[in-house]
């Protein structure tokens, strides 16, 4: 059969897309692109936001346009939370929650030898206790850099996220099991290893946290290493030319201490992806979140303490229940004075199970939006803030090496691109006239090997650079 994939939301979708359509490859089934004509449609929901939630819509209605007798097969966390919205759509055949993401291409190949009627796979938030093996994941889009996925579920329960009943409670992945993923990728010529996870920074620390009242830290090993950095270690002391990027590190699990602690790692990547959500102490409070705006900034200085260069990136939400304006002014200020590289901004929706659903005080829409645009525009500042950093320490010698992943054409010429360690996308350019004078022939070569460049100016979503 043919087998088409639509993955929504985080990269722990992706890398489990990638995972069932390995799954199914070895079954000897074809994968092929969501635009094709397939014999099934596999569509990986998100339902972080409610514009997920429709997203997904959208897309099961769509695919089976396409192929109107074709299998489409939802699964995902929109799926986990509302089956029964998701069976109501009108050409679903199956649905399965979070945790049978192993067992759909059995339902599916059953499902197309019986053509039953609907089917429904859904664990309660009670049975997901149990980290779901899918194995060494290979199948993916680029050979440059691959995800691995060490933890699923999360403990936090902020006031405004579904995830952890979508997810379920923290389980973390053997470590054996990361390593040898590691080490085949490795093997297999990838340069970059992002871990990920649905909260990357709980991993080791099922029932703790750094901050107070829940103990210091997850078991530790006889060099006193916990949580995550247990496995940043053992995956940076592999050999071989690559580096380590974590997808997240959650400042509602751990504090600027901990930090510290993952220097020590060279292959560690000079990037973070901290999660601020606001700068207002009382919406933080609010949202559940155990850390203070003094205790972040404590985190953020630590990062510039350590590298002035250091990437910082977040995600804010505009319009939480009861935020007043002088909160949203404050997450205005948070965001100008890290420079974050990203700004992720998210408009504040109900999600079912919360407690925010039911606060009182809810924000108007127009308000969200206003705010939104307008921090857009104070986030589009504070990353050319973080690029005048880093074009000052270029003019003072330092250099940066930048993984290159594509060959691009922009109305200001063609670029060889990739991204910095602290995640910086450069653009160098290509062609008669560049300034590090590579030919498109030479640039081709250049693809999935590290360069080192100097970064020249400020341009689309990066900088420029020349290669030295």
């Amino acid at each position: 059969m043919k087998i088409a994939f639509h993955t929504l939301g985080c990269k722990v979708n992706q890398y489990e897309s990638e995972a069932m359509a390995q799954m199914f490859a070895e079954r000897g089934h074809e994968i092929v692109s969501e635009r094709d004509f397939a014999d099934v449609y596999v569509i990986n929901t998100c339902t972080v936001t409610a514009v997920a939630d429709k997203k997904s819509r959208q897309y099961i209605r769509r695919m089976k346009k396409v192929n109107p007798d074709s299998i489409v097969a939802v699964t995902g966390c929109y799926a986990q939370i509302k089956p029964e919205e998701v069976s109501a759509i009108e050409g679903v055949d199956i649905v399965t929650g979070t945790n049978e993401k192993r067992a759909l291409i059995d339902y599916v190949e059953a499902h197309a030898k019986f053509r039953r009627e609907l089917e429904r796979h859904i664990h309660p938030y009670e049975e997901l206790g149990a980290f779901e093996d899918l194995g060494i994941v290979s199948n993916r889009e680029t050979r440059t850099r691959a995800y691995i996925k060490i933890q699923e579920g999360c403990n936090r329960f902020c006031s405004y996220c579904v995830i952890p009943y979508a997810r379920g409670p923290v389980r973390s992945r053997p470590l054996d099991a990361i390593v040898a993923e590691a080490k085949a990728l490795l093997s297999d010529g990838c340069k970059e290893l992002v871990l990920t996870g649905i909260n990357t920074a709980q991993y080791d620390m099922e029932g703790r946290s750094l901050y107070g009242g829940e103990g210091t830290g997850g078991p530790q090993d006889s060099d006193g290493i916990f949580g995550v950095e247990k496995a940043i270690a053992a995956i940076n002391e592999l050999d071989g030319d690559f580096r380590i990027r974590l997808s997240s590190l959650e400042p509602a699990v751990v504090n600027a201490d901990y930090v510290k602690r993952l220097f020590r790692f060279d292959k560690l990547c000079h990037h973070l992806h901290m999660s601020a959500q606001s700068g207002s102490d009382a919406v933080l409070k609010a949202m559940n979140r155990p850390y203070t705006l003094d205790q972040y900034y404590e985190m953020v200085n630590t990062l510039f303490d350590f590298d002035d260069c250091y990437g910082i990136s977040t995600d804010i939400i505009v319009g939480f229940p009861g935020e007043k304006e002088s909160d949203f002014e404050e997450s205005c200020r948070l965001v100008t004075e890290c420079c974050f590289c990203k700004t992720h901004i998210f408009k504040y929706s109900k999600r079912p199970f919360t407690k925010a659903a039911d606060m009182k005080n809810q924000v108007a829409p127009q308000v969200k939006n206003r705010r939104s645009d307008e921090l857009e525009k104070v986030a589009a500042e504070a990353a050319k803030g973080f690029y005048q950093i880093n074009l000052a320490a270029a003019e003072e010698g330092r250099t940066e090496r930048v993984l290159a992943e594509e060959i691009v054409e922009k109305p200001s010429g063609v670029y060889l691109t990739g991204f910095t360690d602290n995640y910086i996308r450069a653009y160098i350019g290509v062609g008669e006239g560049s300034p590090s004078k590579i030919d498109l022939i030479s640039a081709e070569n250049m693809l999935d090997s590290f360069i080192n460049v100097k970064m020249t100016g400020i341009i689309h979503d990066g900088m420029t650079a020349v290669v030295v």
